[in-house]
């Protein structure tokens, strides 16, 4: 048997390296500083992440390559939720005794990248239109 702990020989140092470093750290300190918020950094994809604490119909996830940008799209989807509650609480107007609010659509939609394109939230979708 080969390796670093065989059987009576000393255990061999091994330098541990701390891939992106300041990145990590960034993404340590948006996460401490936004309480509703969980914050990651994606070794593989070089890209911060965040996905938002409170309760909707889906999750919100929004994403960027810098920590001010993330905290940007961060900020922009607490916009959004604050907006879609006071559509929310204010009264509909009534016509005929029914309201014109449609139901099932209350709650935070995801915060959308430049491109477009929503983040994870919406899922893979295959050109037959189920999720892949």
């Amino acid at each position: 048997m080969t390796g670093r702990h065989r059987d009576g020989l000393p255990y061999a140092a091994v330098y541990r390296r701390v891939w992106d470093g300041p990145a990590r750290a960034e993404a340590g300190r948006i996460d401490r500083a936004w309480a509703e918020w969980t914050v990651l950094y994606s070794l593989g994809k070089r890209c911060f992440y965040a996905m938002a604490a409170w309760d909707g119909p889906r999750p919100v996830i929004v994403k960027d390559i810098t920590g001010e940008g993330l905290e940007e799209r961060m900020r922009e989807a607490e916009m959004i939720k604050a907006i879609r509650l006071a559509v929310r609480s204010s009264p509909a107007p009534v016509r005929g005794g029914v309201s014109r609010r449609r139901a099932g659509h209350s709650g935070v939609a995801v915060a959308e990248e430049p491109g477009g394109e929503a983040g994870f939230a919406g899922g893979r979708r295959s050109p037959g239109g189920r999720a892949a």
